[in-house]
């Protein structure tokens, strides 16, 4: 193991995938997953802590930041990812499977065969992006429900603010995100809530001249509430604004 060998651009974009995946006060040389990824790169979990702190100094999402000693390179890859995410995202997931020597599995294989060539590579690419966006999202949200604190996984959606649809380079951007129950999701998805720029939940006037109790009290009774903030990757006000302007029904 060769302590003072430079950082390739390889490794850094393994390292931004783990940054990604565990809690900025995780990030440190006992870490299992910081560890693993140590013994794939022949580094020390020291060395990668410290790459990791050093993401976070850059990380223009955080209000607080790691190491300053961040290197031109550590700049440039990183603003290659965030600028990015679709496409590094999966190049960077794809890079790990690799040295790990395994590929990516998923519960419907079956139906993966029968596709032709062009389309599994593209429902792959899909798949992975979205397990890596759904992991970064309860990451950053402590696996908690940002609107009721609900953290059973299985209730959890990672849910995009501006649809997976409308802006392929942002499918994946974490800032595009919000960790919300399976009810609040649909919700929001349907444009029945929405959120203001300082993040409390706006209720459609379609609800509130609903008849249904039960509605009604599951939804108007957060109207104005202020979310539980990510402690990283918070949302984006300008894919608020969208979700507001073309999503929300205003009546």
């Amino acid at each position: 193991m060769n302590k003072h060998r430079k950082w390739t651009r390889d490794e850094l974009l393994l390292a931004i995938n783990l940054y990604c995946k565990i809690p900025f006060g995780r990030m440190h040389s006992r870490n299992p997953q910081i560890i693993e990824l140590a013994k794939i790169l022949d580094r020390t979990p020291g060395a990668i802590g410290w790459k990791l702190c050093n993401f976070a100094h850059i990380d223009p999402s955080l209000d607080r930041k790691g190491a300053s000693n961040v290197s031109k390179l550590d700049r440039e890859v990183w603003g290659e990812f965030f600028d990015d995410w679709d496409s590094l995202a999966f190049q960077s997931e794809c890079l790990l499977k690799k040295l790990n020597n395994t590929e990516f599995k998923f519960p419907d294989d079956n139906e993966l065969s029968r596709k032709a060539g062009k389309d599994i590579k593209q429902t792959v690419r899909v798949r992975v992006n979205q397990d890596f966006f759904r992991r970064m999202i309860l990451v950053s949200y402590d696996g908690h429900c940002c609107l009721t604190g609900i953290s059973t996984p299985e209730l959890l959606i990672a849910s995009h603010i501006k649809p997976w649809a409308t802006d392929i380079k942002n499918r994946t951007n974490p800032q595009n995100g919000l960790c919300l129950n399976a009810l609040h999701d649909k919700a929001f998805d349907r444009g029945l809530i929405s959120l203001s720029d300082d993040y409390r939940v706006i209720i459609s006037k379609k609800i509130k001249y609903v008849k249904k109790e039960p509605e009604k009290q599951l939804l108007l009774r957060f109207e104005g509430q202020k979310i539980t903030l990510p402690k990283r990757f918070v949302p984006d006000t300008q894919f608020l604004a969208f979700h507001r302007n073309n999503i929300f029904q205003k009546i």
